[in-house]
């Protein structure tokens, strides 16, 4: 019989470019489950205050915005998406602008306190895979299961360079890796829920790792944490 006591959540964190997004919609589709994630909703922010001329660098603005707009989710198996005061603004959330100011905007505590119960109340529904940074620390620190993937700085510039140039962003690798470096400096060293594994987390270095084998390892954990022998997925 499967526990029902433990909490169907499973939390995936790691630094930028570790595969978190890919992974997390990966296992999130073979359990059929929803997947959540989680930094789109800092980079929805990121990407409204400047669109709305706002500097991410301004705490007080920043903190102001998180406060009035009104974020909706729609976690699926597939991804998910994001809507601005009603506007699905998922395609451009993708940018690398995006992903630096949102590296500088989640840095402050007015805009992690305005998106930690809109992250809360998408857990409370069970069977959700939710990837970012914090989310086994501090959003959801009894998820049933905790992952904490990363790789070497290189492997996740060359990653996400690939991955960039696939979505027709023209961009240098060498700059990929200079954004990925000062984002795990800004992740590490902030003062509010720095980047860093659970204690309970298992630690995947996936640098010389696929994504299938990546998977491998998160479906044994899932099987012996979730599900009995006759009902895994």
């Amino acid at each position: 019989m499967t526990d029902v006591a433990i909490p169907r959540i499973i939390t995936i964190d790691g630094p930028a470019g570790a595969g978190k997004s890919t992974m997390a919609r990966i296992l999130a589709s073979r359990l059929v489950w929803s997947y959540l994630d989680t930094g789109a909703l800092y980079r929805a922010l990121a990407f409204i205050c400047v669109e709305q001329g706002l500097d991410p660098g301004d705490q007080a603005a920043a903190e102001a915005l998180a406060a009035r707009l009104r974020l909706a989710v729609q976690p699926t198996p597939e991804g998910t998406v994001i809507l601005a005061d009603g506007l699905d603004i998922t395609s451009r959330l993708r940018e690398p602008e995006v992903s630096r100011n949102a590296s500088t905007i989640s840095a402050w505590p007015g805009v992690r306190a305005a998106l930690l119960g809109l992250q809360r109340d998408l857990g409370t529904q069970g069977r959700v895979v939710a990837e970012g940074r914090d989310m086994g620390t501090v959003v959801f620190p009894s998820a049933g299961l905790k992952f904490f993937l990363s790789a070497s700085p290189e492997t996740r510039a060359r990653r996400r360079h690939l991955e960039l140039l696939e979505k027709g962003v023209e961009v240098s690798r060498e700059s990929v890796l200079a954004d990925i470096l000062a984002r795990d400096e800004a992740d590490k060293t902030r003062t509010i829920a720095p980047l860093k594994p659970h204690p309970d987390a298992l630690t995947i270095d996936s640098s010389n790792m696929d994504a299938e084998a990546v998977l491998k390892v998160m479906l044994n954990a899932c099987r012996n944490r979730f599900f009995a022998p006759d009902d895994g997925p």
